[in-house]
């Protein structure tokens, strides 16, 4: 995992195998020293588009569109965004409340008020009757999400694959998680559901019990229901955007 925050090319990594959804309570745990609620500043350090910026123009690959949303983001390098974050203890490991962060990270990122509400969704791998067939409880957080947002639209996120691992000295946590998004509009227009795919990865270092350092790498990929290029793209990462985490509570 460590090398996914320093290779240029990175691969979309399998789905999940049906014997680690067996038991519907499938989730990414992180450490233990996560849990509770943190005050998080964001720093964008670099951007790439390491197939091409072609790669990043959206569904019909436009140069034009490519180059302004490259310009666009970054612009934001160097530039701190502030939220908050909560990770919940649960029987079963220190899960993300993705409720509260999925709602911080996109209000966050927009600088403004986008979303209405989250919900959990259940789906075969996690959900709630499972959740609590195995002892744990009403509140523990899922693995999908829908997203609503103020105007008429709607996202739903479902995770893909993902894993976690530790230092010996436990000081130095490695995970990632890919996510599939399918973002749709909610009124009568008939402009057809937009599907991508992300890779989160993170490193966090404790540096004590109160302060966090970490790294979170986003990278993009094609989809084959949305993006013409992505027979080319060869399940590669076409984007890959860098950020440097500091938490402290």
């Amino acid at each position: 995992i460590q090398k996914k925050l320093n290779q240029d090319i990175l691969y979309l990594p399998p789905p999940y195998l049906s014997s680690e959804l067996k038991n519907g309570v499938a989730n990414l745990f992180y450490p233990s020293y996560l849990a509770g609620e943190w005050e998080v500043t964001q720093t964008l350090t670099d951007m790439n588009a390491p197939l091409g910026i072609k790669y990043c123009g959206g569904p019909n690959g436009s140069v034009e569109i490519a180059e302004k949303s490259i310009t666009e983001a970054r612009s934001k390098i160097g530039v701190p965004v502030q939220l908050k974050l909560r990770y919940a203890q649960t029987k079963f490991g220190i899960a993300e409340d993705r409720l509260y962060n999925d709602k911080e990270r996109l209000n966050a990122f927009a600088q403004k008020n986008v979303v209405s509400s989250v919900e959990y969704a259940d789906v075969g791998g996690s959900n709630r009757k499972s959740v609590l067939a195995l002892g744990g409880t009403q509140d523990d957080p899922l693995q999908t999400t829908i997203v609503y947002f103020k105007g008429p639209a709607a996202q739903k996120n479902f995770v893909t694959s993902s894993d976690g691992t530790e230092s010996s000295d436990t000081s130095l946590w490695l995970g990632y998680e890919v996510q599939r998004s399918i973002f749709a509009l909610t009124n009568q227009n008939t402009a057809p559901p937009i599907t991508t795919d992300s890779e989160y990865i993170w490193s966090f270092e404790r540096l004590d019990d109160n302060h966090i350092r970490g790294k979170l790498r986003i990278a993009n990929y094609l989809n084959p229901q949305s993006d013409t290029l992505y027979f080319d793209a060869k399940n590669r990462a076409v984007s890959l955007q860098d950020y440097m985490l500091d938490m402290k509570r």
